[in-house]
C-alpha cells in the first residue's frame, strides 16, 4: 500500500490547490463551494499576512485575491509579495469597487486577470483555466455546467420565434460566419452563443467570453490583445490577450456595442485580417478565432450618432439572430419555471415541486422587463426560503405598479383637467389661483381613482395597492370625492 505521502502527492496532481484571499466569509464560502464542483482543492484565508505563510507552506497553483481589504497590509500589497515570491503564479483579482486605479495597479502589478463582483461562474472558470493551463498544470475538465450550457441548456420552447432562433443557429453553427446576437438584457444572448460553439467544428477548441461593458476602457484593450513586457511601468512580462487564448476556437464579446470608438478601430482590423499587435508590440499577432459578439443597444442609432463605427456594425451584423423578450412568448413560461424549479430544488436539495395557479396566473400577467434572467432569479429565491409567497407578494406590487403608472399617464388624455375645473365666476379677478389649482388637483385625483377602480372592479384593496396608499386613505378620498355611493356587491356607482 501507497504511503500517505505518495497519496497526498497524487491527490495534489489531480486537484490543483487554488488559494482564495478574501476578508468576506460569504464570498470565501461561495468560491470554496465554486473551486470544489470544478475539481479544485481551495485554501480559503481571510487576511493577506496568514496568506503569505500559507503559501510559502503550500504553494498553491493559482490565487483568487480580493484586491480591497483592510488591515496592515491590502490585497494590492499581498499581490507584489506574491509575485517577489513566485513570479510564476497566476493571481486572479476580485473586487466589489472596480476603482480604475485599483484594477490598473494590480494588472500592472502582475494579475492575471481581474473579475469584477458580483460575478457568474463562467466569468470566473474561464479565466481560471486559462491562467492554470498557461501555467501548464494538470487539472480536470473545468465546469460541467458550461458544457451544459453550450449544449443549449435552457434553450427550449415551442413557440414561433424561439424556433427561428434554433433554425438559425443550426444554419450558421458550422460556418466561421460573424454572429451579432441581439436582445434585451436576460434573454439569454451568451445560451445562443454557447449553442453556436457547440454546434461548430470549434467545438473542441477554447470558448472564450469576454463582457466588454465590466471593464474600464482603458484595460480592456489589454484584455482583448495584451501586453508585452516592459509596454507600461509595471509591466513586468508579457501578457497573452482572450484573442490569442481563443484561438482556432469562439471569443464571444458580450456588450459589445459599450466599446469605446477608439478601440473598435482594433476590433475592426481582427475581424477583416486576423491580425493585431499587443499594447507595446512591434510584431503583429495571427490568430484564427470565430467571432460572436452580443449587445442590447441600438447600434444604428449609435452608428447615426456617431458613437459606433459603421464599417465595424457591418463586419458584424453578416448574421444577426434577435432573440424575443419573455412577454412575447409567454407561453413558454410554465416550462421556464419547472425547468428552474427542478434546477434549484435538486442544486439547493430544498424541493419545491411546482407552482401554484395564483403565482402562475401572476406569471402570465407580469411584463418581465428582466426577461429569463428575471424568472430565474425569482424561482431561485421561491426555492432557497421553501415558499413562493414572496414572490407573489412582489410580482403583485409590481402588476400593480405598472397599472398605477398607466393610470396616471393615460388618464390625462381620457379626460383632460380642465374640462373638470369648475368655470370661475364673471369676476374673475376676485376668485383665487389657488381656488383654481386646487380644484383641478382635486378633479386630476377623482378621474384617477375612479380609473383605477374600474381597473380593479372595484377592489379598493387592489386599487389602494395599485395607486401607492394606504387601504383606509383610498377609503377617506373615495368618500371625499363622492365615489361611495356604490350598492352592497361592489358593481360601480349609477351615473
Amino acid at each position: 500500500m501507497a504511503p500517505p505521502l505518495l497519496n497526498r502527492e497524487v491527490m495534489r496532481v489531480t486537484t490543483p490547490a487554488v488559494m482564495v484571499v478574501d476578508d468576506d466569509s460569504a464570498m470565501r464560502t461561495f468560491l470554496e463551494t465554486f473551486l470544489t464542483e470544478r475539481g479544485y482543492t481551495p485554501i480559503a484565508i481571510d487576511n493577506p499576512l496568514e496568506a503569505l505563510r500559507r503559501f510559502q507552506l503550500e504553494r498553491p497553483a493559482a490565487i483568487i485575491l480580493d484586491v480591497i481589504m483592510p488591515g496592515p497590509m491590502d490585497g494590492l500589497d499581498a499581490l507584489a509579495a506574491f509575485q517577489r515570491i513566485d513570479r510564476d503564479v497566476p493571481i486572479i483579482v476580485i473586487s466589489g469597487i472596480a476603482r480604475t486605479a485599483s484594477v490598473v495597479r494590480a494588472m500592472k502589478l502582475g494579475a492575471v486577470d481581474f473579475v469584477a463582483k458580483p460575478f457568474d461562474d463562467d466569468e470566473l472558470a474561464t479565466p481560471l483555466s486559462h491562467a492554470l493551463r498557461h501555467r501548464r498544470v494538470s487539472a480536470p475538465a473545468i465546469s460541467t455546467r458550461s458544457a451544459s450550457m453550450a449544449n443549449g441548456g435552457g434553450m427550449f420552447g415551442d413557440s414561433e420565434p424561439m424556433a427561428e432562433v434554433r433554425d438559425l443557429i443550426r444554419r450558421v453553427a458550422d460556418t466561421d460566419t460573424t454572429v451579432l446576437v441581439r436582445g434585451e438584457s436576460g434573454t439569454g444572448k451568451e445560451l445562443v452563443a454557447r449553442a453556436l460553439y457547440a454546434s461548430s467544428l470549434r467545438r473542441d477548441k477554447p470558448f472564450v467570453k469576454v463582457n466588454c461593458a465590466a471593464l474600464p476602457n482603458d484595460l480592456l484593450e489589454s484584455e482583448l490583445f495584451g501586453f508585452e513586457r516592459g509596454a507600461f511601468t509595471g509591466a513586468m512580462q508579457q501578457k497573452p490577450g482572450k484573442f490569442e487564448f481563443a484561438n482556432h476556437g469562439t471569443i464571444f464579446l458580450d456588450e459589445i456595442g459599450d466599446v469605446s470608438f477608439p478601440l473598435q478601430a482594433k476590433l475592426l482590423q481582427v475581424l477583416q485580417d486576423g491580425e493585431f499587435a499587443r499594447l507595446g508590440g512591434k510584431q503583429d499577432v495571427r490568430v484564427d478565432v470565430r467571432v460572436v459578439a452580443a449587445t442590447n443597444r441600438n447600434l444604428e442609432r449609435a452608428v447615426s450618432d456617431g458613437e459606433f463605427r459603421e464599417d465595424l456594425y457591418f463586419r458584424l451584423n453578416v448574421v444577426c439572430i434577435t432573440l424575443p423578450a419573455l412577454r412575447e412568448r409567454r407561453e413558454e413560461i410554465p416550462a421556464l419555471s419547472d425547468h428552474f424549479l427542478q434546477k434549484y430544488s435538486a442544486q439547493y436539495k430544498k424541493p419545491l415541486s411546482e407552482l401554484t395557479r395564483d403565482t402562475m396566473q401572476l406569471f402570465m400577467e407580469y411584463e418581465w422587463p428582466g426577461n429569463v434572467r428575471e424568472l430565474e432569479n425569482l424561482i431561485k429565491r421561491a426555492v432557497v426560503l421553501c415558499s413562493e409567497e414572496p414572490i407573489r407578494k412582489e410580482i403583485a406590487h409590481r402588476i400593480a405598479a405598472a397599472r398605477h403608472h398607466h393610470a396616471m399617464t393615460a388618464a390625462p388624455a381620457a379626460q383632460p383637467v380642465k374640462a373638470a375645473v369648475p368655470a370661475p365666476p364673471a369676476a374673475a379677478e376676485n376668485y383665487s389661483l389657488k381656488e383654481v389649482a386646487r380644484a383641478a388637483a382635486r378633479a386630476a385625483e377623482r378621474e384617477l381613482i375612479l380609473k383605477m377602480l374600474e381597473q380593479t372592479r372595484w377592489n379598493r384593496k387592489e386599487a389602494a395597492e395599485g395607486l401607492g396608499i394606504s387601504y383606509k386613505a383610498l377609503l377617506y378620498k373615495i368618500k371625499d370625492a363622492g365615489l361611495d355611493r356604490t350598492d352592497r356587491t361592489g358593481e360601480a356607482p349609477a351615473r
